[in-house]
């Protein structure tokens, strides 16, 4: 699930991307254009689950993909819409 919040001025936005206890996982990390594609870490939820909150500019799009385990690339079934990437799968796409 992803939230957005925008700022008063709308030109930043606070963006929660959280994982459900389905992803059945240990690990989760956040890559992403906005980080460079230099995983984040998420946090693991007390009753499963994960979370991160960043802040983004607003009126851009950005790619980006979770990795579970360090071994499995997995898309977000909220995002704003999915794109193709060169290795033969889609990226998440983020409009802000």
């Amino acid at each position: 699930m992803i939230t957005k919040k925008y700022s008063q001025d709308g030109k930043k936005c606070r963006v929660t991307f959280k994982l459900p206890v389905e992803t059945n996982s240990e690990t989760a990390r956040l890559f992403g254009e906005f980080n460079k594609w230099v995983g984040q870490n998420m946090t693991k939820q007390k009753k499963g689950g994960f979370s991160l909150s960043i802040t983004l500019l607003a009126g851009n799009k950005y790619r980006f993909r979770y990795l579970l385990d360090d071994n499995r690339w997995a898309n977000d079934t909220q995002a704003d819409g999915y794109i193709p990437n060169p290795y033969d799968s889609e990226d998440s796409i983020l409009d802000i």
